[in-house]
């Protein structure tokens, strides 16, 4: 048991600086965030923020055995160059980049049930006026995933999506994505 010296003197927080505001500090477990202020992509950021996701141990979730991990992951830019190999190898043609959009999606492993929910979010797409390109399911390391999480491991899918007639930019095209993902979301949910 650690004890605390009396004499001990804590420190208020810094002074607001910069992005850095006092009144926004609280306690959160196993966060960070690698980023290049000048919006410039390097390979050298995610492999630096991929290493990040694995030095922190505890990132606000527990699995019961050494191998499910808690689903931490990094959020980055569509790697454009990437998406349009492996869709070409599909047969699948993508528009210019910030045309089209991509969602990961995690479906039933149930091939009727995942059926249906991709059903349900063609639908939202095309409520929306955007255009289905197609999917593709993510290549997964089965032997890599850890007994709790592969019995209930759903079926990993990538839904591509390209910008309707009409919009005017990528920033609305963004906010269709948005409204496409609430209203499929809530189309699974109300299913049976």
């Amino acid at each position: 048991m650690k004890t605390i010296n009396s004499s001990h003197r804590i420190c208020p927080p810094p002074r607001r600086r910069g992005l850095y505001d006092p009144q926004m500090e609280h306690d959160a477990c196993g966060v960070g965030m690698v980023c290049a202020i000048d919006g410039a992509v390097s390979h050298d950021i995610v492999r630096t923020a991929l290493q990040m996701a694995v030095n922190l141990a505890h990132r606000g979730a527990c699995g019961c055995d050494a191998t499910t991990g808690d689903g931490a992951g990094i959020l980055m830019q569509l790697p454009d160059a990437f998406l349009r190999r492996v869709c070409g190898e599909l047969g699948m043609g993508l528009p210019e980049a910030g045309a089209y959009g991509t969602g990961l999606v995690l479906l039933p492993p149930d091939a009727e049930q995942r059926g249906r929910c991709r059903l349900m979010i063609e639908a939202a797409i095309k409520n929306q006026g955007q255009e289905l390109i197609g999917w593709r399911t993510v290549p997964v390391n089965r032997e890599a995933i850890g007994g709790l999480a592969l019995a209930e491991s759903p079926t990993i899918c990538q839904v591509f999506v390209a910008r309707g007639a009409g919009l005017a930019d990528r920033r609305a095209f963004e906010r269709k994505l948005y409204v496409v993902r609430k209203l499929a979301e809530r189309a699974v949910r109300d299913a049976d």
